[in-house]
């Protein structure tokens, strides 16, 4: 299993592609400090599939069920008073049943219940104002009949759209779709209105297909539109077609009718009661559930971290409870700020005194080192310092910030204050990985006349210049110390678990890792890391690949048995610009725990410009189980042109069109949302000539993707986070080769856009 990797003060690495079927993997290693920066932590997911697979006994989930809460609880909670509460499916709702309302944009909710044998968790986002996203676990028990391992696990997506907003006379009114595009065996469309008599009165009312049509149904009124709409082709979903949109059953076949109210007398407490127009058929023909009444009824109450704690009864048989969080990743745990205040902007008549002062108590001392001295209390290490005429230029490595601007602001404080009076201007030049991502030009008076303007923010950004950095080279004449060659290492514990085996819903390894890297000139790096596990069980999965492809991935399993120490990367890199505008990157070595060889890449992205174009070509073997330096006799060249967009408002696409590690060829499509503080929600699908078939479960690669900066969770800066990604399937179909350190999330902070975005810290 290959690891995703966030580039340092960069949480936009889009996902590699490693993958198996049947197991879902998280690989978390902790942070540490590679080449004189501070590397994040990497967390893996490798998702099971969609599928109807019968396994052990519900009490055996007690794991799962205690591992969400436990995560759910952790969270930062939403704040608003009135906000919807979310249903049983884990998108806003009733109990069963959806409402016409709409959680605040960019809520993020996590979601777990548990009633008569059924366990649901549910992650849902508000992608946008309009649009939302769920995606569900869900375990049946005697799903397929009474007995002993009869139980469905099966995953499944929703989307809902908002066609109208409540206004004075207008309901809220909300069209979406359950379960598409998965087993189907909660599918179901729905159009739901709701509407509040009083502030305190939410009354609902909606039209269903599907499942949602199941009870109560009468002909589909849609029919008079069209013949095809009044009857809903059967044999669709299932494990054969998962993975599959039934584009062709969407809002077909009978319909019925639901509704319900929930009253919220205070911000804390809500009571519900609905009319459910889901017949249960399934479960009571099989699942032993007793559907006794459409009617349900829920009472929530909202404690003061922001957790809804629910109880519920179905259909005067079942009893049940359900915890929900919901909360905006846009606000941080902690508010920021909780770093050392920034030394203050000194004028040019105190900052000649003050260098006067300094060059008459330590004569040998150079100028850079006195400015590198200054800047390293603010986690910022100078490269290099040249002054022409007026202006001085620095190469600055930002280590602490991971909102670019504050690096650049505090680098402009502490100009002003170490170097003298005849230098009017300031050119910054953030160096990432030895290459020049940009150069921030200031005017020094602007520094001094804005830092305590009221609107000093949006002044600095407007009087800044901020220009290709392609010619500022390193000069070695300027640089404080030796700074090459640069050696570190350190060792830090690891964590590696597999999640949702049907043999064992959790298993765990756990060892130490030794990292470490060597910065040999500006640009050129040495890196590698050890890894031995100490104690675990994943060695004792006995899931085995079906996979018809080339299986440079659905073999991980086999990874995971070695017992000795693994390699799980060890590589020799070097960045360049070949010219303005232009990145470049050649990689060599054990690129990823799964695959060695060369890698090579090309970015062309303007500082100012929303749009970049990339192209990579890799040739990759496939290496020993081992992770060892042995090499197996699978190889393959793949590559892709990519082509990057940053839409505004954090929206981030991203396609990319090539050839595959499995040989096939095809894109991927993946679109994220950032917000200001680096937390990054994304999805993408790949589709390639590799047929649905082939492919097997899940029929294409697809999944989620969270970013978390750990100064999201301490409320202090930090270049460290979090990577993870869902698959809902994870096959050897458009499988991509995993490399570290690819050029678009390393260079598009410093760049003009996102420089903009984020200007706000610029004094912070």
């Amino acid at each position: 299993m290959a690891s995703i990797e966030l580039p340092i003060g960069h949480r936009r690495k889009k996902p590699a592609n490693p993958g198996y079927s049947g197991l879902l993997h998280c690989d978390t290693i902790s942070n540490r400090v590679l080449n004189g920066q501070k590397q994040p932590g990497t967390m893996n997911w490798i998702s099971a599939p969609m599928a109807l697979v019968r396994v052990a006994p519900v009490w055996r989930r007690a794991g799962l069920w205690t591992l969400s809460t436990l995560g759910m609880l952790a969270m930062t909670a939403a704040s608003a008073q009135d906000a919807p509460t979310y249903s049983l499916y884990g998108s806003t709702g009733l109990i069963d049943m959806p409402t016409g309302e709409m959680p605040a944009d960019g809520e993020l909710a996590l979601t777990t219940n548990y009633y008569g044998g059924v366990l649901r968790s549910a992650l849902s986002f508000q992608i946008a104002p309009r649009l939302s996203g769920t995606f569900r676990y869900s375990v049946i028990d005697n799903y397929f009949g009474p007995g002993e391992g009869q139980e469905l696990y099966d995953r499944s997506f929703d989307v809902s759209y908002q066609i109208s907003r409540e206004g004075e006379v207008v309901p809220g009114i909300v069209a979406g779709l359950r379960d598409f595009g998965g087993t189907g065996v909660f599918a179901s469309e729905f159009v739901a209105a709701s509407k509040h008599l009083r502030p305190d009165l939410v009354v609902t009312g909606g039209i269903g297909w599907g499942r949602l049509g199941s009870y109560g149904s009468f002909e589909n009124p849609l029919g008079l539109i069209a013949d095809g709409f009044k009857s809903r082709p059967s044999g669709v979903g299932g494990i054969d077609d998962t993975g599959q949109v039934a584009f062709d059953t969407f809002f077909r076949g009978p319909a019925a009718l639901f509704g319900g109210v929930e009253w919220r007398p205070s911000d804390r407490l809500s009571f519900k009661a609905e009319y459910s127009s889901d017949a249960y058929d399934r479960e009571v023909n099989f699942a032993e559930f007793e559907r006794r009444t459409p009617f349900n009824f829920a009472a929530t109450y909202r404690m003061r971290n922001g957790v809804d704690l629910t109880g519920f009864a179905l259909h005067g048989s079942e009893f049940g409870m359900m915890v929900n969080l919901a909360f905006d990743p846009g606000r941080a745990r902690f508010t920021s700020g909780r770093e050392p205040a920034p030394p203050p902007v000194v004028a040019v008549a105190v900052a000649d005194q003050r260098a006067a002062a300094s060059w008459g108590e330590t004569p040998g001392e150079t100028l850079s080192t006195r400015v590198a001295a200054a800047l390293k209390p603010q986690g910022i290490e100078l490269e290099s310092l040249s002054i022409t005429g007026s202006t001085a230029t620095v190469r600055i490595r930002n280590g602490a910030y991971d909102a670019a601007p504050q690096a650049v602001g505090r680098t402009a404080r502490v100009l002003s204050a170490t170097l003298p009076g005849a230098v009017s201007t300031f050119r910054i030049v953030p160096v990432v990985r030895g290459i020049p991502a940009s150069a921030v030009t200031l005017r020094r008076v602007d520094v001094e006349e804005l830092e305590l303007a009221p609107d000093g923010a949006w002044q600095s950004f407007a009087r800044a210049d901020i220009a290709d950095a392609a010619g500022n080279r390193f000069d070695p004449a300027g640089a404080p110390l030796r700074q090459y060659p640069r050696f570190n290492w350190q060792v830090t514990p690891y964590s590696q678990q597999s999640f949702f085996d049907p043999d064992a819903p959790v298993r765990v390894d756990l060892g130490a890792q030794l990292a470490f890297g060597v910065d040999v000139a500006p640009g050129m790096i040495l890196s590698g890391s050890i890894r031995q596990k100490l104690i675990g069980n994943l060695d004792e999965s006995t899931r085995v690949s079906n996979s018809v492809l080339p299986r440079v991935r659905s073999d991980v399993v086999e990874y995971d048995k070695t017992e000795e120490a693994e390699i799980t990367h060890l590589t020799g890199e070097y960045f360049f610009r070949p010219g303005p505008d232009l990145y470049g990157r050649v990689t060599a070595g054990y690129l990823e725990r799964m695959f060695g060889g060369v890698s090579g890449e090309v970015l062309w992205k303007p500082v100012d410009s929303r749009l970049a174009l990339g192209a990579e070509l890799n040739y990759a073997v496939q290496r020993e189980f081992d992770s060892g330096f042995g090499f197996q006799d699978y190889d393959v060249v793949t590559g892709h042109a990519s082509a990057y967009y940053d839409f505004g408002g954090g929206y981030l696409g991203q396609i990319d069109a090539g050839r595959y590690l499995a040989g096939d060829w095809g894109a991927t499509f993946a679109l994220d949302r950032e917000f200001g503080n680096g937390f990054t929600v994304g999805a993408f699908f790949t589709l390639t000539d590799v047929s649905f078939d082939d492919f097997g479960e899940g029929s294409f690669d697809k999944g989620i993707r969270f970013e978390i900066p750990l100064s999201w969770l301490a409320g202090e800066p930090s270049q460290r986070g979090f990577a993870t990604t869902i698959r809902p399937v994870t096959r050897d179909g458009g499988a991509r080769l995993s490399v570290r350190n690819r050029l678009y999330g390393l260079t598009r902070d410093y760049h003009a856009p996102e420089l903009q975005d984020n200007w706000g810290r610029f004094w912070r």
